[in-house]
């Protein structure tokens, strides 16, 4: 399996908003990564929320120094390539893969994935649901968001948070490998009850989650 992450400009419009980072694990060989910047086009929109969240400014984003976003995108399908377990794995699935997906079809680059793809949130809301025989839900709506999954793992979260575009915790600014080595390592916590990265041995895992 491809755990990814993407670092966008904006929210979720990929007809208008460009991807500029994105990092990946091999979670099958967890020592194979993946990250990788580019330029965002000159046509994409810059949403001042995700300059928070990523630390970054607009001239970074558009630094003509750095590779196309076709080619961004093209290093990552040929290195996703070569791993025999293509299923995409992220948190909030539809996100990551749109993006990649849409964009593909923008430059016209081969999409290597299939349809069928595993969401992080839907595994940890059902192992909570396990656990305390209820969904965790705040005004109607899912708060299995990565910082509680984090939690529920026995992980910390040291990246800055926002919540209805206002900063809500001061911390790291979000990076694409980071964020999904996190990811990963929260899936193989739920599913095998142990780690996967030796950088988080320190983080002991619940009880509630080993086999």
């Amino acid at each position: 399996m491809i755990v990814v992450d993407i670092e966008t400009s904006g929210n979720f419009e990929p007809q208008k908003i460009g991807i500029w980072q994105i990092g990946a694990v091999d979670f099958d060989n967890p020592k194979n990564t993946f990250l990788e910047e580019s330029r965002i086009d000159e046509e994409d929109e810059i949403v001042k929320e995700a300059l928070m969240i990523t630390g970054k400014t607009e001239k970074e984003l558009r630094n003509e120094n750095k590779q196309p976003q076709k080619d961004l995108l093209k290093n990552f399908f040929d290195w996703a390539a070569k791993i025999e377990n293509k299923t995409l794995v992220a948190h909030n699935t539809p996100f990551d893969y749109g993006f990649l997906f849409l964009r593909a079809k923008k430059y016209g680059l081969e999409f290597p994935f299939g349809y069928k793809t595993f969401d992080l949130h839907v595994i940890a809301a059902v192992k909570y649901f396990e656990i305390n025989r209820e969904f965790l839900m705040e005004e109607g709506n899912s708060k299995m968001n990565l910082p509680n999954i984090l939690q529920m793992c026995g992980m910390k979260d040291e990246r800055i948070q926002m919540k209805d575009n206002k900063i809500i915790k001061e911390g790291k600014p979000h990076n694409a490998l980071e964020d999904a080595k996190l990811t990963a390592e929260c899936l193989s916590r739920i599913l095998y009850g142990k780690g996967l990265f030796e950088e988080y041995n320190i983080l002991s895992i619940p009880e509630v989650l080993r086999k």
